[in-house]
């Protein structure tokens, strides 16, 4: 590209490339341990996986739960319409910037009465999600919390995100974390010989 003419753009790429390179060193070795043993666990357990999210995060979800599926684990996104009850044991991937986003808050909750184990990707250790989960992977790049913590209701109200590279640093970099954590699993996988899908052998 034009550095003159699409500076804009250019300039945007550039920032948050920049900003995830200082994301690499910022997020924490043990917590991401933590979460690929409880998603390696989950796999071999044939433990359900349901992943939680509104808005820009909980697309980047999707995506994330697709990759997953193509890896043989057991799981579904919040929302779609053959997602079955959770049990005891089974993980729930709970995805927030603020970590008080109501739909993604209270799903959590209840699936903590059920005795799933939740893990949330925030940016806020001291937010009611980070509080409530067993596992907390802090992403960076949530810089203001929203005073309404409803997303629906935000829609409603016509309370939008503002247009700007640093309204999505954390969504942007957790998608590439995410991808990262795939690959990490792919190979994790084939270095164990793992079946290629859950139960596979099973009787």
């Amino acid at each position: 590209m034009d550095n003159d003419k699409e500076k804009y753009i250019v300039g945007t790429m550039r920032e948050v490339a920049n900003y995830i390179l200082k994301a690499i060193d910022y997020v924490k070795s043990d917590e991401v341990e933590e979460l690929i043993n409880a998603l390696m666990n989950a796999r071999s357990e044939c433990k359900k996986i349901l992943v939680l999210g509104a808005g820009r995060s909980g697309l980047i979800g999707k995506a994330f739960a697709v990759r997953l599926l193509h890896l043989g684990f057991k799981v579904y996104v919040l929302g779609d319409t053959i997602v079955p009850a959770l049990r005891q044991g089974d993980i729930v991937i709970a995805i927030s910037g603020s970590g008080r986003t109501k739909l993604v808050t209270d799903a959590a909750e209840v699936a903590k009465t059920l005795g799933a184990k939740v893990i949330a990707l925030t940016s806020h250790r001291d937010s009611p999600l980070a509080g409530m989960a067993d596992i907390v992977v802090e992403i960076p790049g949530r810089l203001k919390v929203s005073s309404e913590g409803d997303y629906f209701s935000r829609q409603i109200l016509g309370i939008y995100e503002p247009l700007s590279p640093l309204a999505s640093l954390f969504e942007v970099t957790t998608m590439t974390f995410l991808d990262g954590l795939i690959v990490e699993l792919a190979h994790r996988l084939t270095a164990e010989r793992i079946a290629s899908t859950c139960g596979e052998g099973k009787p």
